[in-house]
């Protein structure tokens, strides 16, 4: 008998009216390991669409990101991929 594979979830970064743009970045740089320039695109994104999916991981490794992300001050949830 195989294991069953894992879903993958999303998790996903919403806009708040708290943190400054330039710390958002520096979080998914830091955290996520983007470059300056993936880090800038995904929090435009999340500035202008209220929200931007920042990973995709099997769900024990996407809640860990998502407490990070609370961690630093981010509201971020998950949803299945």
């Amino acid at each position: 008998m195989s294991a069953a594979p894992q879903s993958e979830w999303n998790v996903v970064v919403w806009n708040d009216p708290v943190n400054l743009m330039i710390y958002v970045v520096w979080v998914f740089r830091s955290l996520l390991g983007l470059t300056q320039e993936g880090a800038q695109g995904l929090m435009v994104r999340v500035h202008q669409e209220g929200r931007a999916v920042v990973a995709t991981a099997p769900r024990e490794q996407a809640e860990v990101t998502a407490f990070w992300l609370h961690h630093h001050g981010l509201r971020a949830t998950l949803e299945r991929g």
